[in-house]
């Protein structure tokens, strides 16, 4: 029996004595180095100098050229004369305000002769209509606002709108054209001879070539007694250009 006691205490003993871990000691780890991988621990240094961007300089130019070096636009000029000769029914007023005098809302379609500054040559005709924006009594006379275009034959044709007072000049815009006039802009300056019968134009027009010879001349000063001269109102081939618009 006290044998059996010794043999016991002799295996708790046995079983009590430090274990060895199956783990190595914490102080044994040493880090593996795979020659595959980068060393990315040096990417989070505190010396700014082991990572940077390379520097480049920046510049942002405008491909706009400066207004004050680039050179104005050529202006063109271009006279003409609208005569209504009383043989076209035009204009014709179209009362739709139903009253007795000129009010807004009335329209006036039209359309007449036009002619080189000069009177010598038939070059077309103008089409349009204007809008009775008001009556000015105390002027004698009505503020329309005008949408119409002068037409020129195989040259094309330029559209202007804007004010057309029958008592004052006034310029109205030029919004397009088209044959030798597409992409014209400018203005246009109305000048009053004898309303509706006689007015006289003056173009300053931009943004396209250079104008036939055949539109070009010294125009005749303005007044109330000008007329086209015969050979002009006869449209006769020397003093007509080719195709004009009738």
């Amino acid at each position: 029996m006290s044998a059996l006691r010794s043999t016991i205490s002799s295996g708790i003993i046995r079983s009590t004595s430090p274990t060895h871990s199956l783990l190595p000691a914490a102080s044994s780890f040493k880090p593996i180095k795979n020659p595959c991988l980068p060393q990315t621990h040096k990417l989070f240094t505190s010396n700014s100098n082991t990572f940077s961007a390379p520097k480049r300089g920046f510049t942002c130019k405008s491909q706009a050229i400066p207004s004050d070096n680039s050179a104005p636009e050529k202006v063109q000029e271009l006279h003409v004369y609208e005569l209504n000769e009383r043989d076209r029914g035009s204009p014709a007023y179209l009362r739709l305000s139903q009253k007795s005098v000129n009010s807004l809302g009335d329209l006036v379609p039209f359309s007449n002769k036009i002619y080189r500054g000069d009177l010598e040559k038939r070059i077309g005709i103008t089409s349009g209509i204007c809008i009775l924006i008001e009556h000015k009594p105390e002027m004698k006379g009505d503020r329309y606002e005008a949408i119409f275009s002068f037409y020129f034959g195989d040259y094309g044709h330029i559209a202007v709108q804007g004010p057309y007072l029958t008592y004052q000049d006034t310029y109205l815009a030029i919004t397009g054209g088209s044959g030798i006039f597409e992409g014209v802009s400018g203005q246009v300056r109305l000048h009053q001879i004898v309303f509706p019968f006689k007015i006289f134009y003056t173009f300053y027009l931009k943004g396209i070539g250079e104008l036939p010879e055949e539109l070009l001349c010294k125009p005749v000063d303005p007044h109330p007694a000008v007329e086209a001269v015969p050979a002009a109102k006869a449209c006769e081939p020397h003093a007509a250009i080719a195709n004009f618009t009738n």
